[in-house]
């Protein structure tokens, strides 16, 4: 897929007093993955159909999934001097996740939220994209999940499109992550198996409560409901 370059940041958006004033309020990414924790996760339940929400309908209904939450983190920090970049987390099982990604002093940090505790953000102390979509791994295996692949995206190439602020869903941010260039994560199946085996063992022996036995010093802060185990 050949990607236009990013448009300019808009000078002024149409936001209202009260997103402007959470705006003000979240100035670090750190700030934006503590309010993003507090939210509700949004499990689009039936019979309601699937969401592709923006920071505006973030606001308003005040859950988010993961796409979702990195397009929030996108619009909030923009306004603060961050590029609007998101990596998008391919899966075998066609799960993919995706967080907003931002640099400090030269190394990568993210922002994400998820329903896995081993999904949401990073602290920025990655010397590459690489080796932040590699802190994923062991966290994304499940019973059927494992990373294959990453890319990284300018949320800014989808020019006059309306990701921001629109109050419908907004697909074509989700198509193009799925077209965007990925590069391919070479690891072993022995691993992976030695990682599910364990991962399904825990869930057994512990009523299906997802695990937390990862090493989590480079991790951002949890959700509270991962935070108080």
């Amino acid at each position: 897929m050949n990607l236009p370059p990013p448009s300019p940041t808009p000078a002024a958006l149409p936001f209202t007093p009260h997103e402007r004033r959470l705006i003000a309020r979240l100035r670090t990414p750190a700030a934006v993955q503590a309010w993003l924790n507090a939210l509700p996760y949004n499990t689009e339940p039936p019979p309601d159909r699937p969401t592709l929400r923006t920071f505006r309908g973030v606001v308003a209904r005040r859950t988010a999934h993961c796409l979702e939450a990195a397009l929030t983190a996108a619009v909030i920090l923009e306004q603060h001097g961050w590029t609007p970049m998101v990596m998008s987390l391919e899966s075998i099982d066609q799960l993919d996740h995706v967080v907003f990604v931002y640099q400090r002093a030269g190394r990568w940090g993210s922002i994400g939220r998820s329903r896995d505790p081993g999904l949401h953000g990073r602290k920025p102390v990655f010397r590459s994209l690489r080796d932040l979509a590699w802190s994923y791994f062991e966290g994304y295996i499940d019973r059927t999940g494992c990373i294959t692949a990453y890319g990284a995206v300018d949320l800014r190439v989808l020019g006059g499109y309306d990701w921001r602020l629109a109050t419908g869903n907004v697909w074509k941010v989700e198509r193009m992550l799925f077209q965007i260039p990925h590069t391919r994560l070479r690891f072993s199946q022995a691993r992976v198996d030695r990682l599910r085996r364990r991962y399904v063992a825990y869930l057994d022996a512990h009523d299906g409560r997802k695990p937390l036995y990862y090493d989590r010093s480079r991790w951002a802060p949890l959700p509270a409901e991962y935070a108080r185990r």
